[in-house]
């Protein structure tokens, strides 16, 4: 696990490189067939990660959001996002991050939340506590909050939520002490520092999770799928729940139902 980590940490700190010379710089930014806004930031960076990873794990496979996947059958497969939350890069906000994960047999094991504008940096890995270093401050950990009108909320956007989703999604919300919007991959790095009792989302992709399970569980939180069932590259639907106290799911679980 050392190896793997030092792994991800070089391969974020070389996407960071390429990354913060092009924040808020004039950029060309296209549409891409989803509508979400990409830039030679996103693809330049998972060029780099893609390549480190390569040069040291020939043998595992990729998956990433720009370029695809690569051996993504293989028992080791890392899990690439340059820039989760693309729409902050471009409009000069700092809450972007680079997401790195390692699935084994489908199972993510090692998940990296990198934030280039802040410095701040979160790693979890199986079996081990969370790691966190940055210039602001944060204890790594997450806190007791056992009710949902005890509880700070957050979620990306209300546009992710398909149409059967959205009513569903409002009770969650309508039951939580307060609703934070925005923040991407950031939301779920304060939750792992015990800011943020849940994140509830859904339509993620492997590079918006997978990284994210290792980070909220090293932290003692869980995270899941609406139905409570573990998150696995062959089962998940996108549809997720992250709480930093356990004693939440239930009643976010039967909420959503």
């Amino acid at each position: 696990m050392d190896d793997l980590i030092a792994a991800a940490e070089a391969a974020a700190d070389a996407a960071g490189a390429v990354i913060r010379p092009l924040f808020r710089s004039h950029l060309l930014v296209e549409a891409k067939g989803d509508a979400s806004p990409v830039t030679e930031a996103d693809r330049e960076a998972e060029r780099t990660i893609r390549a480190l990873l390569a040069s040291r794990f020939p043998d595992h496979g990729v998956i990433g959001e720009e370029f695809g996947n690569a051996a993504a059958d293989a028992e080791w497969v890392w899990v690439v996002d340059p820039i989760d939350g693309t729409r902050a890069f471009v409009t000069g906000r700092p809450l972007f991050g680079t997401l790195i994960g390692l699935l084994h047999h489908g199972r993510p094991v090692l998940g990296l939340i990198d934030q280039p504008g802040t410095g701040e940096r979160w790693i979890g890995a199986e079996g081990r506590p969370l790691s966190f270093r940055g210039p602001m401050g944060g204890t790594p950990g997450c806190r007791p909050c056992a009710r949902m009108a005890e509880a700070e909320l957050s979620c990306t956007s209300p546009s992710m939520f398909a149409e059967e989703e959205a009513p569903r999604f409002a009770r969650v919300r309508d039951a939580a002490r307060r609703v934070t919007w925005g923040g991407d991959c950031y939301a779920y790095g304060l939750l792992a520092l015990g800011l943020v009792d849940a994140v509830v989302e859904a339509d993620l992709k492997p590079w918006d999770w997978a990284p994210l399970v290792p980070v909220i569980e090293s932290a003692g939180g869980r995270m899941t799928d609406w139905q409570g069932r573990p998150l696995r590259l062959d089962t998940a639907s996108g549809q997720v729940i992250a709480v930093g106290d356990a004693a939440l799911l239930p009643e976010i679980m039967g909420l959503l139902g």
